[in-house]
């Protein structure tokens, strides 16, 4: 399976050999020769298929966007193969199989929900390696060519919501889940617990868009939107929405409340750093996001594909490895950021230890 996934670099190298004599021989006859030229030898071809909303969802997907165009810009990649879901996303194992006919040597699918497909379309692809973003297969091994890629997200959402905390003036914050599942109970768990770090006599209130197997809490602005002015009516004057594009409708309702109300209240974004991909108009009411770095994970896995040295299993990525982290932009937390920073420090140190799970 490794060899032939890997053939193209022997090829390179064979290829290279064959210009280096040509070279030389032309040396021999040619009185006068242009000055060499080089240009670097093109890395494999990888797809991407995004999970609903696709790239543009100014979230996890996009975050996922900004790992491919990294990788395609530092190993010199040919154009990747992109693809989204269709409407409820029933169509993602025929998308991994579609990318995987598209002579690719790597195929990243973007969400847990891609798993079972993967393993699937992985079985009938021995040498093309797969891996799913937050989904998990069983009993994988180093030869394996599934690659489960996980993240610690209730440590970064320990961070924002100790900011939530220390930025609240009303001791009252709230929690929006696009769809309560165990994934997203991991947000909730380590925003709660960081809030109530700060402050343990904190209120908060929580709230999910749908459950499962419906999934549209991921995108559906309107909704966040609605849940987050009842949670700004109710007093609450921070809110984390751990809800993919649904998170615009907070911010969107953090606007009107402000505006209406004569006061200012918060929204924090999750994966992608939000001020830097919402409107302007919402910019000042974004506090900070929760990056879940999904992007750097790609870009760590492409380059061991491009050296040789990628293998099949699980691995994680948290604070301590930059896999996750909070935001700073527009400079509304500069004033709390060593005390988050000190937090940071006793998390990887292990002093504090965050919660994966809310409390029974």
């Amino acid at each position: 399976m490794r060899n032939k996934r890997f053939m193209w670099v022997a090829v390179l190298a064979v290829f290279a050999l064959l210009v280096a004599a040509c070279g030389d021989d032309e040396a021999e006859t040619t009185t006068t020769t242009a000055a060499p030229t080089t240009t670097a030898a093109p890395g494999p071809k990888v797809a991407l298929v995004y999970d609903l909303a696709g790239r543009g969802d100014k979230s996890f997907n996009d975050s996922a966007a900004a790992g491919l165009d990294a990788a395609v810009a530092q190993y010199n990649l040919p154009e990747p193969f992109e693809l989204e879901p269709s409407g409820g996303g029933e169509n993602r194992e025929e998308l991994l199989r579609l990318a995987a006919e598209q002579d690719v040597v790597f195929v990243l699918g973007n969400g847990f929900l891609f798993a079972d497909s993967i393993a699937a379309v992985a079985a009938e692809h021995p040498d093309i390696m797969f891996a799913v973003t937050d989904g998990f297969v069983a009993d994988l091994s180093a030869d394996s060519n599934i690659v489960c890629m996980g993240f610690a997200e209730h440590e970064g959402s320990f961070l924002v919501g100790a900011a939530a905390a220390l930025k609240s003036t009303s001791g009252h914050i709230g929690f929006i889940g696009g769809v309560e599942i165990d994934l997203i109970k991991k947000f909730e768990a380590g925003y709660v617990a960081g809030a109530q770090y700060i402050n343990p006599d904190i209120v908060i209130d929580i709230a999910y868009i749908t459950q499962p197997p419906d999934f549209t809490g991921f995108n559906d602005p309107a909704k966040g939107k609605e849940i987050a002015r009842g949670m700004y009516d109710a007093g609450a004057d921070v809110l984390y929405a751990a809800a993919g594009g649904s998170g615009t409708g907070m911010f969107q309702a953090a606007k009107e409340f402000s505006e209406g109300s004569g006061t200012h209240v918060w929204g924090i974004g999750v994966d992608s750093d939000s001020y830097l991909v919402e409107a302007e108009d919402l910019q000042p009411y974004i506090l900070t996001s929760m990056l879940k770095e999904v992007g750097n994970g790609f870009v760590n896995l492409i380059g061991t594909l491009v050296d040789g040295s990628l293998v099949g299993g699980y691995i994680s990525y948290g604070l301590a490895d930059g896999g996750v982290n909070y935001a700073t932009s527009g400079g509304y937390i500069d004033d709390i950021v060593a005390q988050l920073e000190e937090i940071k420090a006793d998390i990887i140190s292990g002093a504090i230890v965050v919660p994966t799970a809310p409390p029974a």
